[in-house]
């Protein structure tokens, strides 16, 4: 194959990974818009979840938001009973933030199904030929990319 072919190819490669990440995203997407979340407030839900709980100090500087906007974002979070406020285990005067414990739960067990089931759909539909067929050719480009970070550059 002519080397000037192989940008044509991998724009294309770059393209289809693109569709095929939007499609997989769309449960996702519509699960946030139903949640009726502000991107600072998905950010503060976020990097909360991967957390046992900060203080308004902390997600302030995780976030890099000045304290008085994080602690209305918290407000809000909290009215609608996404977050909880908890009294600090050795100073009750610190208050920790986290993420209260059914939306934790929900993100434990609803939100990876979410993730995965357009592809689990999309594989459940095909053959057992093109199922094999994705798998490899995804397991080739994954050991293609792998084999060329060493180099900076893909072959």
């Amino acid at each position: 194959m002519p080397k000037q072919q192989f940008p044509a190819i991998a724009a294309e490669i770059d393209r289809d990974l693109r569709a095929v990440r939007q499609i997989l995203r769309r449960p996702v997407e519509a699960e946030i818009a139903r949640g009726q979340l502000t991107g600072p407030q998905q950010s503060a839900m976020a990097v909360l979840f991967r957390s046992d709980g900060l203080s308004l100090k902390e997600l302030s500087r995780e976030l890099g938001l000045a304290h008085s906007t994080v602690s209305g974002i918290i407000d809000r979070l909290a009215k609608r009973g996404f977050v909880k406020r908890q009294a600090g285990e050795t100073d009750r005067r610190l208050t920790k933030i986290a993420v209260a414990d059914h939306i934790r739960q929900y993100m434990r067990s609803t939100w990876p199904s979410l993730e995965l089931n357009p592809l689990a759909e999309a594989l459940r539909a095909a053959t057992p030929a093109e199922r094999q067929l994705v798998l490899q050719g995804t397991r080739t480009l994954r050991r293609l990319l792998e084999r060329g970070e060493g180099r900076g550059e893909p072959k």
